[in-house]
C-alpha cells in the first residue's frame, strides 16, 4: 500500500515564491500566473515521486521549475516533503542551507 506524501513550505520559501511572483506580475500577470502554476507542478511532481530527484548534498534534493530559472529545493522527512527554498538559478548556491 502506498501512502501519499504531503508538502510543507518553509516560511522563507513562501516569501521567495511571493516575491518572485510579484516580480513577474509587475511585468506580466500571465507570466506570474504561469510561474505559480509551474512551481505548483514541480511540487506535485516531487510529492508524487521524490526519489527521482538527485541529491545536492547529504539530505537536500532539487527539482527544476519548467520554463523558469528556479529550483525547488526540498528534503524528505517523516513521510512528508519540506520545501526549503524556491531558489533562483542566479542566486548564490546553498544560501538556504541553514533553514
Amino acid at each position: 500500500m502506498a501512502f501519499a506524501m504531503s508538502a510543507e513550505l518553509h516560511p522563507d520559501a513562501i516569501a521567495e515564491l511571493d516575491l518572485s511572483a510579484d516580480w513577474y506580475a509587475e511585468r506580466s500577470p500571465t507570466a506570474s500566473r504561469n510561474f505559480l502554476v509551474a512551481v505548483d507542478v514541480a511540487i506535485a511532481t516531487i510529492v508524487s515521486d521524490p526519489n527521482r530527484f538527485a541529491y545536492i548534498d547529504d539530505r537536500h534534493q532539487s527539482c527544476a521549475v519548467r520554463k523558469f530559472p528556479f529550483q525547488v529545493v526540498f528534503r524528505q522527512a517523516a513521510g512528508r516533503i519540506l520545501v526549503i527554498a524556491i531558489a533562483h538559478a542566479k542566486r548564490r548556491p546553498g544560501y538556504w542551507m541553514s533553514r
